[in-house]
């Protein structure tokens, strides 16, 4: 699921003008740059950790830490990047002390290339029979994702949910590039090893 660049060119440069904004005080700014990625953080959230109460919980604390954070961000990358980095550490820590109550619940595949482990669920309503077979499929994914090691699910959700490129999982991250590549390798190969009987 990959973002359009015109739409992603856009959507930064806002973002980049709003963070300069809110660095300047300009709370209606900062309010602004909440609105634009309320959504995107909260379903990041929770994806990792598979429960409402904690998504909803994570994303307010990111926000927090965004806020009480914004004049450390340089500039030196895009504002989404430097915000899936403090989203991305504060659903890792809570991961470290979260007791799993639920299998992951938002993963619902649909990229398009020939590396996809997934195939694309149908947007048109499906018979009774198709919603079957859609809904055991998907519980099939949520619990092969949720067996993933942690540094794999993070890369798996970047690049095949939200579409970043691998420089920018690199810099959300933290890992080199090759790296990256390497357990996103490693999470694919795991999920179809795991979906070989669901995924025909």
């Amino acid at each position: 699921m990959n973002r359009g660049e015109n739409e992603t060119s856009l959507a930064d440069k806002d973002a980049q003008s709003l963070a300069a904004a809110s660095q300047a005080g300009d709370a209606a700014a900062f309010d602004k740059l909440v609105l634009m990625y309320k959504d995107k953080i909260y379903n990041l959230c929770y994806r990792f950790l598979a429960d409402h109460a904690e998504a909803e919980d994570a994303a307010q604390d990111v926000f927090m830490k965004v806020y009480t954070s914004i004049n450390t961000f340089r500039f030196q990358s895009s504002f989404s990047t430097w915000l899936y980095r403090i989203a991305v550490n504060t659903c890792k820590n809570r991961l470290k002390s979260f007791n799993w109550r639920s299998i992951i619940r938002a993963f619902t595949g649909g990229a398009s290339t020939d590396e996809d482990v997934f195939p694309e669920i149908p947007d048109a309503r499906p018979t009774p029979d198709k919603q079957m077979e859609n809904a055991q499929l998907t519980k099939a994914i949520e619990q092969a994702i949720a067996t993933l090691p942690a540094p794999q699910r993070v890369v798996t959700v970047l690049r095949d949910i939200e579409g970043f490129s691998y420089e920018e999982i690199s810099d959300i991250t933290g890992y080199n590039p090759g790296t990256v590549k390497s357990k996103l390798s490693r999470a694919r190969q795991a999920l179809r090893d795991k979906l070989k009987d669901a995924v025909r």
